[in-house]
């Protein structure tokens, strides 16, 4: 058994196997490896007896579910009309510049990665972002660099 099919075999045992099951098990495997594999995905079709393709289309089609690895951090700043109204493209030009990186990649130390999402829930105060689970609002070129030095300071 791999490491990703014992892992999988945990998110099962403590879900269930049920579609229903499917969701959860997703952001499990997101949670532990901050993206969900190929190989989860067919770990997970196996487990649940779902096509692979059931689980892919799950996946993908969840803005806060990625198939691709990320960086340890995941910055996704909300693409409304409403945050840019509020000088969104002022604060991702500031994320690029000092990340180094543009919306869509990772950094090479994998310690970030920069995402637009859809709205956040916080158009009263935007711009708006998340740092993984942390929502950070009202954002300025100097806030953003307070946030992104605290980040940067951390393991």
């Amino acid at each position: 058994m791999t490491k990703t099919d014992t892992m999988v075999k945990e998110l099962v045992d403590k879900y269930g196997n049920k579609r229903e099951s499917l969701l959860p098990i997703l952001q499990g495997v997101y949670d532990i490896e901050h993206f969900v594999s190929d190989e989860a995905m067919v770990s997970i079709a196996r487990n649940l007896d779902l096509s692979s393709a059931d689980v892919y289309g799950k996946s993908t089609f969840y803005s806060f579910l990625d198939t691709v690895p990320r960086g340890k951090f995941v910055i996704r700043v909300c693409k409304t009309i409403v945050c840019d109204m509020h000088d969104k493209n002022q604060i991702v030009d500031t994320l690029e510049n000092i990340l180094k990186i543009k919306v869509g990649e990772t950094t090479l130390n994998r310690k970030f990665s920069l995402l637009y999402t859809n709205c956040l829930g916080w158009c009263h105060k935007g711009p708006a972002m998340l740092v993984n689970d942390d929502v950070y609002t009202n954002l300025t070129p100097e806030s953003i660099r307070e946030i992104i030095t605290d980040y940067k300071n951390r393991d």
